[in-house]
């Protein structure tokens, strides 16, 4: 079987074959940190998380990046907002991006390159594309010409009259530009701004020539797959191509790939619609598996329409699967499996999911074979758990279950311990009560003893989270 990814620049499905046999260098960009995650921001990462996965699991070494933007416009603005550094907002949003994005379980990416880190590498490169007369310095900023570039507009199939420069907000217009479409790859700051010494005059880089020279920098000229959200093909990736491949004539990545963008109740998710969601907000009212699940029930390049029928649908297929996953926890002693002996998968049925998921990573087929070994698990564990006869044998019933959680894990699906009354795992109920016992301390000015619920919860494992609307919790110490 051989596994085929969709490449944008090519606008087909080719055969995957990377670079060098058995290793895959990865890239995906990451975000802004001017603000907290949003849903969007959740459907990408578990996304690339699970292509990672899926290829490591195919037996590929993979290096994957994701990088963040610790310099930026966003960034510069909220920080003169809160009277602190861009480095302060760049630090809290950083932390707050590892806090919701880790209960999705997205696995943290190899490396996280910092665009401040990698200011002489972006000098450098744009000192390159000024020799091979790629871009040209005016006033203290430097601009790429996209005229100079024939093959430009090739991934996203625009032509140069169609564009316009300033896309994303991110380049302003400017008649210091020899054409409208130049954008720009240094930009002189401000007295009141941060910047950096380079030899166009202090400032700091744009946008798009970041990810060049931090993919050159840790992976090389060329890598395997450059992955990014739908609305990055054009300019940030077209960008990208034009800056990399201009400045060393390789090709960038072998294979483009782009998410499909996420949609509520069928409209774009934007703050002016008031659909605007943050994953902090969402996980105060969804099990951070159902999320995951939901985003990889949909096809990962097309749109994702975030409703509560989609959200209810999600949560009754993990209930199931979440019952098939903790089967040999609940049953495993009664059905007398060995505790200590090697358990074979079943090979048939890892066919079958490698040939769905060998097909541009079909995680709605995927999970079709997944969902069937646990609602068979699960239609036995009800049996079993109202004392019945079951006829199927319980060698064959340990392959099924050590099977769908490998697979499951592929996807990244995973049920948390069983929850009890103890303090080896506190159930949620028990959990809300210190909460309210906690605030019942605080009102009273009691602080000490509201202190020590904290930390009792902490010891357990569970964040408290204080809100304006009340006090939620996380498991897991993110």
């Amino acid at each position: 079987m051989t596994l085929s990814i969709y490449n944008t620049q090519t606008r087909t499905k080719e055969p995957f074959e990377p670079t060098v046999p058995g290793e895959v260098k990865m890239y995906c960009c990451g975000v802004t940190v001017y603000d907290d995650c949003h849903l969007g921001h959740a459907r990408s990462y578990i996304v690339w998380d699970t292509v990672r996965r899926y290829l490591q699991w195919r037996g590929y070494r993979v290096r994957y990046l994701q990088n963040f933007t610790d310099i930026d416009d966003k960034i510069l603005k909220r920080a003169k907002e809160r009277g602190v550094s861009m480095a302060e907002i760049s630090r809290q949003y950083i932390e707050a991006y590892f806090r919701d994005i880790r209960q999705l379980n997205v696995a943290d990416a190899d490396d996280y390159p910092r665009v401040t880190d990698h200011i002489p590498e972006i000098c450098d490169l744009i000192q390159t594309l000024i020799d091979r007369d790629l871009a040209y310095a005016a006033a203290g900023d430097v601009y790429y010409s996209v005229e100079r570039f024939p093959s430009y507009g090739k991934l996203s199939g625009r032509k140069p009259e169609d564009m316009q420069s300033g896309a994303s907000g991110r380049v302003s217009a400017d008649d210091r530009k020899r054409h409208p479409f130049d954008f720009a790859l240094w930009k002189g700051s401000q007295e009141d701004e941060p910047g950096w010494n380079s030899p166009w005059g202090r400032g700091r880089p744009g946008w798009h020539i970041e990810c060049s020279a931090m993919i050159r920098s840790q992976l090389g000229e060329t890598i395997d797959i450059h992955g990014g959200g739908g609305d990055l093909v054009f300019p940030h990736h077209e960008n990208e191509i034009a800056q990399s491949e201009g400045a060393h004539g390789q090709p960038l990545a072998k294979y483009w790939t782009h998410n499909g963008m996420v949609r509520v109740n069928g409209e774009k998710m934007s703050k002016s619609l008031g659909n605007f969601t943050t994953i902090r907000e969402l996980l105060t009212q969804i099990d951070p598996m159902v999320l995951r699940l939901f985003v990889l029930q949909a096809q990962y390049r097309k749109p994702l329409d975030f409703t509560d029928e989609a959200i209810a649908s999600a949560e009754n297929s993990w209930a199931t699967l979440e019952d098939g996953l903790r089967f040999g926890d609940r049953f495993g002693k009664q059905l007398n499996w060995p505790s200590d002996a090697p358990i074979e998968s079943l090979p048939q049925v890892k066919a079958s999911f490698q040939t769905a998921m060998d097909d541009d990573f079909n995680t709605s087929g995927g999970l079709a074979v997944v969902f069937e070994l646990a609602k068979e698990l699960r239609r036995v564990g009800n049996i079993l758990a109202h004392a019945g006869e079951i006829s199927e044998d319980s060698q064959h019933l340990q392959r099924q279950w050590t099977t769908l959680v490998e697979l499951a894990a592929v996807l990244g699906l995973e049920s948390s311990p069983e929850e009890s009354s103890g303090l080896d795992g506190l159930s949620d109920a028990a959990i809300q009560t210190l909460i309210e016992e906690r605030q019942a301390a605080r009102k009273a000015k009691n602080f000490s003893e509201a202190d020590r619920i904290r930390e009792e919860l902490k010891r357990q494992n569970v964040t408290l989270v204080d809100q304006p609307g009340g006090t939620t919790f996380i498991r897991g110490s993110g």
